[in-house]
């Protein structure tokens, strides 16, 4: 994979080129939160449509396991893609694509089509991030990038928010969620498709490399395989848990929409923290949390909705945190050369936990209940915690840190075009 060349388009007011026009850089943007809207609607939709129908709730935890499959191949297949056609024009496709996974989920509660829908819509909404973030990356200087991204994933999440609301005003029992996400899909190709941003080179082949990866830091790999696990098992499992719980349709639809709150809460103070100190010690901090508010979820697992509300919001919150801090710690630990492998495998980390994991979720779901996801998720921010634990006693901290950059692991990293740093500062490995 090539490292990204600086072209005189980019915003760069140290060096003086020309600035990309904000309102090009602003399409990419408004299309992913645009598209947002739709998927977080359909996440809603989904499992409390099945629920309705009298469907077993292991059906709901099979779709979530196939979507997950979708997104591990959008990993590998997206860059083949882009490479093909363009970045503008994979966008393209990659939404249409989501249009016609939403058409089949709107002809109705046949959960075999589902699963196949879900994993076409997994494929293509990792492919667009994967896209959308090359894109912006290339288009922006260093200087700006962290505060471009930022506002990218807040965006994206409040654009979910939207759309797990969404599902309170809709009648379940119609195909009216899948036409507002299938016009939604359609608004978001409009901003992309008359941008007039300039176009990335086309990207060469990534590498995964997971040995090297861990070699760098075993840390940001343990990190991006727990958050993957945690991330699919909270925000898939969660509203199928609450309509099997009995909540109605507009109460997990409050549930899913509150619990983007806690990643735009939590992870502003973790990441001003770590860029303060060893992000070693914030991570074992946040998943400590993510441990805690899980046994709390357990402790009031079908009680109270106000008392649920505050401990999902802290959950998947600390969770989610898991996520850019684990990635902004790999990278203190990466030189130059290393960046763009790191990312692929990263994204590799986290995509094949989201898939492994939901997979075990459904079958102890069918065994035990469908609170098992509560379980995992417990057992895995655990697991992590004790894991960085034991590497802060081993091994000595990094020398020199970078600067954290919020993000949300529902939008997960760029694999194919990783920028690489303006100078490559000296590191120590974990």
């Amino acid at each position: 994979m090539a490292t990204p060349v600086k072209h005189n388009t980019k915003i760069d007011p140290v060096h003086g080129s020309a600035p990309t026009p904000l309102i090009a850089i602003a399409s990419v943007i408004v299309s992913m939160a645009l598209i947002a809207i739709g998927n977080g609607l359909m996440f809603a939709y989904i499992p409390v449509r099945l629920g309705v129908e009298g469907f077993d709730p292991t059906w709901a935890g099979l779709i979530v396991t196939g979507l997950s499959a979708g997104g591990l191949a959008g990993c590998i297949l997206t860059g083949p893609l882009v490479r093909r056609v363009g970045h503008a024009r994979a966008f393209m496709v990659l939404s249409a694509l989501i249009a016609l996974s939403n058409a089949a989920i709107g002809a109705g509660p046949h959960p075999v089509l589902w699963i196949g829908a879900r994993a076409l819509y997994g494929f293509a909404i990792c492919g667009l991030f994967i896209v959308a973030q090359s894109w912006l990356n290339d288009a922006v200087a260093n200087a700006i990038r962290g505060r471009v991204m930022a506002f990218f994933y807040v965006a994206y999440v409040a654009g979910l928010g939207v759309g797990y609301a969404t599902l309170a005003l809709v009648d379940i029992k119609t195909a009216d969620a899948p036409l507002i996400g299938i016009a939604f899909t359609a608004l978001s190709i409009l901003p992309v498709g008359m941008t007039r941003l300039a176009q990335p080179p086309a990207p060469q082949a990534a590498s995964v490399a997971l040995g090297r990866a861990w070699r760098i830091s075993p840390v940001g790999v343990a990190g991006m395989l727990a958050v993957g696990g945690l991330s699919m098992s909270i925000s898939g499992f969660a509203p199928i848990h609450a309509t099997a719980k009995g909540y109605s349709q507009a109460d997990v639809a409050l549930l899913l929409s509150v619990m983007p709150l806690g990643t735009l809460i939590l992870q502003l103070p973790f990441g001003w923290i770590s860029d303060r100190t060893d992000r070693r010690y914030v991570l074992i901090g946040a998943s400590a949390l993510a441990a805690v508010a899980g046994m709390f979820a357990l402790g009031f697992d079908g009680g109270a909705l106000p008392a649920l509300l505050v401990i999902y919001v802290l959950w998947d919150g600390a969770s989610e945190s898991i996520y850019s801090l684990s990635s902004a710690h790999a990278a203190d630990r990466a030189g130059k050369d290393d960046m763009v492998a790191l990312s692929s495998s990263l994204l590799f980390a986290w995509s094949l936990a989201g898939f492994v994991v939901p997979g075990i979720v459904t079958a102890l779901s069918a065994a035990f209940g469908t609170q098992a996801f509560i379980y995992v998720a417990v057992v895995i921010a655990c697991a992590f915690c004790l894991f960085v634990l034991l590497r802060v006693f081993t091994t000595q901290a990094a020398t020199e840190t970078g600067s954290f950059a919020p993000m949300t692991a529902q939008a997960p990293l760029p694999v194919e075009l990783a920028y690489a740093p303006d100078e490559t500062v000296g590191r120590t490995k974990d």
